[in-house]
């Protein structure tokens, strides 16, 4: 639906009533330790004021970082309530014989310097696999971090969560409930190891509005399904995902309970942060050159239109044509052909876009006549759109990917040294 939101800065918190602090506290020691080279941060923490409704999903690996094991167990002993969360860099916490000790730690670490109970503390961990979380900098850190907390260090959070990111990820919005002023904020991290089977990525999202934690916990399942789930980069489902919202209802609008408009208007300005997010997490996938959007339009269901879009961003042959600016509509064809889905490919039309221009290539399964000059020329952007039409309905969802460049296995090739 429709919606008056407006962007604004803040990040997760940009919600009345959060505030965060982050730092570098030496998770991972760098290749060049000297003191007097300032490091990029590896940890953070964020609290609410109040008490929240928390909501949160998670990856579907079968491989669960500790973080994720221990986050799921505080929130289902606390009935979904939070008021704070640590996340950190550099190190999964994962595959390892005491790494839910450990993540409880740091639980108990920010819950002891906060004065709350432990499972309303959230934990959240991204970085390399298998190797063991060092527990005695994050032991320093905590009281450093709980003392600088403040309202705008948003930046200072965001930064922390970066692994192999090249800019940070933050999108809030402001928009109006029953005549209440409401924020909704976010941030986000990833770039590699991200395919559409939820979660996708690390990603904090904060708002102020009053709300059950049932329809707290369906708006989040159902943004996710047409934004996190629509991304991939390079077929990989991480094992320490997760999506994380908590809201503190301060903005004091009247509490959305039921499936009414204000929960149709909430819905719409999370999808907005969510969407924003996912965009952002495309575009910087690791080594890309280029953004990727699918759009299909004319299924007959949503998930229909999800599947093909989908098939399409996820083939490697197609993100390579992108990278190499060939405008090969075959392999987007071949993509739409093997995507889990039934219609007519005799009906199905494709034209690829940008800001300098769009051109039809494929129309009822088959080839037309086209300029590759043109196709080129369109090409050159940074943001390409490849447009599917499978003609047999009024539904419509969108992907997003990147190219696959040379740069992608030189940084898959030595993640670990």
């Amino acid at each position: 639906m429709k919606l008056d939101i407006k962007y604004i800065d803040g990040g997760i918190c940009a919600a009345k009533g959060f505030k965060a602090s982050g730092m570098y506290c030496g998770i991972k020691k760098p290749a060049n330790d000297d003191p007097s080279i300032k490091h990029k941060n590896d940890i953070c923490l964020y609290t609410s004021d109040v008490l929240c409704n928390a909501a949160a999903v998670y990856t579907q690996n079968k491989v669960k970082g500790a973080p994720i094991l221990v986050t799921k167990a505080n929130l289902e002993k606390s009935g979904n309530k939070a008021m704070a969360v640590i996340a950190n860099s550099k190190n999964a916490n994962t595959c390892n014989a005491d790494g839910v000790e450990k993540a409880d730690r740091m639980c108990e670490l920010v819950a002891n310097e906060l004065n709350l109970p432990k499972e309303q503390v959230i934990v959240a961990s991204t970085g390399v696999i298998g190797q063991i979380l060092p527990i005695e900098p994050i032991e320093k850190a905590v009281p450093v971090l709980a003392k600088a907390l403040d309202y705008g260090k948003n930046e200072e959070a965001a930064t922390a969560i970066m692994t192999t990111d090249t800019v940070k990820k933050e999108y809030a919005v402001e928009f109006t409930l029953g005549g209440k002023t409401c924020h909704i904020g976010g941030m986000a991290k990833g770039s590699g190891m991200i395919h559409p089977n939820m979660a996708t990525t690390l990603n904090f999202i904060t708002s102020d509005c009053v709300i059950s934690a049932e329809l707290l916990q369906k708006a989040l399942s159902d943004i996710v399904k047409i934004t996190y789930n629509c991304l991939s980069i390079d077929g990989d489902t991480s094992t320490n995902d997760m999506v994380v919202l908590m809201s503190n209802g301060l903005a004091q609008n009247d509490e959305i309970k039921e499936h009414t408009e204000e929960f149709e208007i909430f819905k719409s300005a999370l999808f907005e942060v969510m969407g924003e997010l996912t965009k952002m997490l495309a575009k910087d996938g690791e080594g890309a050159t280029k953004l990727l959007a699918c759009c299909c339009y004319g299924a007959t269901d949503v998930d229909k239109a999800i599947t093909v879009a989908k098939s399409v961003i996820c083939s490697n042959l197609f993100k390579c044509a992108m990278f190499g600016k060939d405008a090969n509509w075959g392999r987007i064809l071949c993509a739409i052909g093997y995507a889990d889905a039934e219609f007519d490919i005799n009906k199905v039309g494709v034209e690829i876009g940008s800001e300098f221009g769009i051109i039809k290539v494929c129309e009822n399964g088959a080839g037309v006549d086209f300029s590759e000059d043109e196709a080129a020329e369109i090409l050159k952007s940074d943001e390409i759109t490849i447009n599917v039409y499978l003609n047999e309905g009024d539904r419509c969802a969108t992907a997003w990917g990147c190219d696959l460049t040379y740069d992608y296995v030189k940084i898959n090739g030595d993640y670990r040294t």
